[in-house]
């Protein structure tokens, strides 16, 4: 095969997606919900999940341009892990009408972590869902040059949504919301994975 042809190849490498619980709250209802959805995602070809829970991976409170060497210690293995990533699905409580400031502070001590990199979003919480933490995260991810998809998961009254299994008691619904935002995940990855490699990308 030619060079020319294997540059026109496609990539058809799954693609690396960190699914990130962004709660990190004594009690929290967050590794439920994202042990449903990464079952769910488990079943397509085309995505590789890894999970990403910042309870585990605690960041400094206090940001800086230059972290002194024990902070660069203590972010090393999250910021590795977003590196690496293809794309990102943020699994989201909504608090006081916003998100965790556990994801605020694990987002803003990243940077080019996140650009030209699609972003898809479940959130969970009472009667709202979770919309409006998604609608600020949108605007969030919009000034580090990432690619938020339109489509989103939203689990309404959450904790009564599932049974003791950690299954929803009605899945439906939810199942065909994550199928859509995946395959726009999945799209917006794969051309953005190309450009990137193409074109490497810059502000």
């Amino acid at each position: 095969m030619s060079a020319a042809a294997l540059h026109a190849a496609p990539d058809t490498a799954p693609l690396r997606t960190a699914v990130i619980t962004a709660s990190t709250r004594d009690g929290r209802f967050g590794p439920t919900v994202t042990q449903w959805f990464t079952r769910l995602a488990a079943g397509r070809d085309d995505l590789e999940t890894e999970l990403v829970d910042l309870a585990e991976h605690p960041v400094p409170n206090t940001l800086s341009w230059s972290p002194p060497a024990e902070d660069q210690q203590l972010l090393a293995p999250l910021t590795a892990k977003l590196e690496a990533a293809d794309a990102f699905v943020i699994v989201t409580p909504e608090y006081n009408h916003s998100f965790p400031a556990s994801l605020k502070q694990a987002v803003d001590w990243h940077y080019t972590q996140w650009q030209a990199k699609p972003v898809g979003f479940v959130s969970y919480g009472g009667i709202g869902g979770g919309l409006r933490a998604v609608e600020q995260l949108r605007l969030v991810f919009a000034e580090l040059h990432a690619v938020t998809v339109r489509d989103s998961v939203s689990l309404h009254r959450a904790h009564e949504a599932f049974d003791g299994d950690g299954e929803l008691r009605e899945s439906a619904v939810a199942e065909g919301a994550a199928k859509g935002m995946l395959d726009q995940l999945a799209w917006w990855g794969r051309a953005l994975r190309a450009a990137r490699a193409e074109h490497p990308y810059g502000r």
